[in-house]
């Protein structure tokens, strides 16, 4: 019989691109529902949190909706979660966007603005490449380096260098993928990254069915 597809949980929580993802995760096979209570996340195999815009706006609805709580306890009960941009940032413990601004604290360090002191433009926007390394179970179908679309003005500072898999180098190296246990999160955004975005989501449904 045939195995059946993982059912993997889009968190909404005000985010823009949501359906985009979800489209983009059922390309790779996935069974897919977008999830706005808290309560129904545990019903999932994996969670995927998506995001776009300000990091105080996205914790203030994760914090006021409860899916804050959830998707934190889904990480400690050991279910994938895959973030993608403002869903990598928010795993951090704070960020300088608009004052400063607790995230969920799963891995330490903090999101900070591009330095203004270089002549590349604010947001860092379109194609730049990313350079994996590390052992994550994502990374073995997946080459050494490949290209991918970013939107962004924030990214992560202080990362612990063992949770880092993934750089990129724009205003100099900084991280753009991280990886610990049941966790996986990428700066750029897989949806709008064609087939380089394809490849990553399908590593992300065979970590999935190997689960």
């Amino acid at each position: 019989m045939p195995t059946a597809s993982p059912r993997v949980a889009v968190v909404d929580y005000g985010a823009g691109n949501l359906r985009s993802v979800a489209k983009a995760l059922a390309r790779s096979a996935l069974a897919v529902e977008v999830v706005s209570d808290a309560a129904e996340l545990r019903d999932f195999d994996a969670i995927v949190l998506p995001g776009v815009g300000a990091f105080a706006d996205a914790m203030a609805s994760l914090r006021g909706s409860g899916l804050g709580d959830a998707v934190r306890e889904s990480i400690a009960r050991g279910k994938p979660y895959l973030g993608l941009c403002l869903g990598l940032q928010v795993l951090f413990e704070s960020s300088d966007e608009h004052g400063l601004t607790t995230g969920l604290g799963v891995l330490p360090g903090r999101v900070e603005r591009f330095p203004a002191n270089h002549p590349l433009h604010v947001p860092h926007i379109g194609w730049n490449s990313v350079k994996w390394s590390g052992a994550h179970p994502v990374l073995a179908q997946l080459a050494s380096d490949d290209v991918y679309y970013f939107v962004h003005s924030y990214r992560v500072v202080g990362a612990e260098a063992r949770d880092v898999v993934g750089t990129t180098d724009y205003a100099g190296v900084f991280t753009s993928s991280v990886a610990r246990g049941n966790v996986f999160a990428v700066q750029f955004h897989p949806e709008k990254s064609q087939s380089a975005g394809k490849r990553l989501l399908d590593a992300f449904a065979a970590w999935l069915r190997a689960s």
